[in-house]
C-alpha cells in the first residue's frame, strides 16, 4: 500500500494549505452549503486535509480516510473513520443526509474498486439521501489528468452519470464543467474572486475542468428510476446561458472592431470582428 502520509505531504505542501482551506471556505458558503442545507448529517469520503468538511456546518459530521495523519487536521466537532472508502464499518446504513467526495474517484484503479464505493455510498446514505461528487472531466483534462502519479481511472460527467445509475442513484444533477482543475494553477484565487467565479456558470463553460455530480438514493425501495438530470439548472438556466454568451459574443464584436480598425480598412474590420464573435458565440455555447 502506498504510504498516503507522504504523498500527501509532497502533494499539498504546508506552505499552499492555508490558502486552499481559504478557497474551499468560500466554496462550502456560496455554493455547497446552499445545495446541501443546514441541519444534516455529512460524511466527507476521502476528506485529505478536512478542507471540505471543516467549512460546511451540519448536525452531525464525518470525515473518511485512509491517511493517518488526516485527524490532525480535522475540527473538533468532525468524527474520524479510518477506513477503506469500500468498507465504513462505523457508519451505519441508512444514516447520512449526504456523502461528499472531491477528486477521489480517479485515484481507484478500477471500475470495480469504484463500483463498490458507489454501493457502500448507497448502504449508508439514508433514503432520499445525496452522493456529492466533483473530480477531474477526462474529457477536457485529456493530458494533464496523468499528471498525478496515483491517477488511475479516467471518468467524465458522462461515464460517472452512467456508473451512478447502474450502482442505482437517481440523478439529481450533473455539470460538465465547474471549478478549475487544480489550485495551483496560475488564474487569481482570492476567495473574493471565487465568489464572483460561483455566480458566473457562463464562465464556468471556459475555465471548468472539474464535473460536479450528484446522485440521489431513492427514497423508496427499487424505486431507482432515471430522472433527467439538473445541468445546472435546467431549461432556464441553459437560456440565460444562451443569452450570456450572445451578450459576451455582442461585446468583443464591438471590442474587436474597435481594434482592429487601427490594424485594417474599417469594412475588413468589420468583418473580421463578425468572424471573431461569432466563434465567441460558438464556443462559449459549445462548451
Amino acid at each position: 500500500m502506498p504510504d498516503l502520509a507522504a504523498l500527501y505531504r509532497f502533494r499539498f505542501r504546508e506552505d499552499e494549505r492555508g490558502k486552499k482551506m481559504l478557497i474551499w471556505k468560500a466554496l462550502c458558503a456560496h455554493y455547497f452549503q446552499p445545495l446541501i442545507g443546514d441541519g444534516k448529517v455529512i460524511a466527507d469520503l476521502a476528506c485529505g486535509y478536512g478542507e471540505f468538511i471543516n467549512n460546511i456546518k451540519a448536525k452531525k459530521k464525518f470525515a473518511i480516510d485512509l491517511n493517518p495523519d488526516a485527524p490532525k487536521f480535522l475540527d473538533g466537532d468532525v468524527q474520524f473513520c479510518l477506513a477503506r472508502a469500500d468498507n465504513v464499518e462505523a457508519i451505519a446504513s441508512d444514516s447520512l443526509d449526504v456523502v461528499f467526495t472531491s477528486n477521489f474517484l480517479e485515484h481507484l484503479k478500477t471500475k470495480d474498486e469504484c463500483d463498490a464505493v458507489l454501493a457502500e455510498v448507497l448502504r449508508i446514505l439514508k433514503p432520499g439521501g445525496r452522493f456529492i461528487i466533483m473530480g477531474p472531466n477526462i474529457r477536457y483534462l485529456a493530458a494533464e489528468y496523468w499528471d498525478f502519479y496515483d491517477h488511475y481511472l479516467p471518468l467524465s460527467h458522462l461515464s460517472i452519470e452512467e456508473g451512478l445509475v447502474q450502482a442505482g442513484y437517481e440523478i439529481d444533477r450533473i455539470i460538465p464543467r465547474f471549478l478549475p482543475y487544480t489550485t495551483r494553477s496560475k488564474l487569481p484565487q482570492h476567495p473574493a474572486l471565487v465568489v464572483s467565479y460561483l455566480k458566473l456558470p457562463l464562465i464556468w463553460r471556459i475555465l471548468g475542468k472539474q464535473f460536479l455530480a450528484v446522485g440521489r438514493k431513492p427514497a423508496t425501495p427499487g424505486g431507482g428510476e432515471v430522472k433527467a438530470p439538473l445541468v445546472k439548472g435546467a431549461e432556464g438556466a441553459r437560456f440565460i446561458g444562451f443569452l450570456a454568451a450572445g451578450g459576451a459574443a455582442a461585446v468583443v464584436n464591438i471590442l474587436s472592431r474597435i481594434v482592429l480598425n487601427w490594424a485594417m480598412p474599417y469594412e475588413l474590420a468589420i468583418v473580421v470582428a463578425y468572424v471573431v464573435g461569432m466563434t465567441t458565440a460558438y464556443l462559449l455555447n459549445r462548451f
